[in-house]
């Protein structure tokens, strides 16, 4: 009982700080781009912060 808690309270600090997001996009480029080569964990994760830091990110 105690290492099921356990096992499902990793998974939800995963999904918090995003450990699992490569896993994820693996299964949506499976998906949508499947002709396509899989990046690297690394391209992965380049891409992703050039995405969210790249721009202007306020109001005004």
């Amino acid at each position: 009982m105690w290492h099921l808690l356990w096992n499902r309270f990793k998974q939800i600090l995963r999904v918090l700080n995003g450990d699992d997001a490569y896993a994820r996009y693996l299964a949506h480029w499976r998906i949508l781009h499947a002709e396509e080569p899989l990046p690297s964990r690394a391209e992965f994760f380049r891409r992703e912060t050039e995405r969210r830091w790249n721009g202007i990110r306020r109001c005004c």
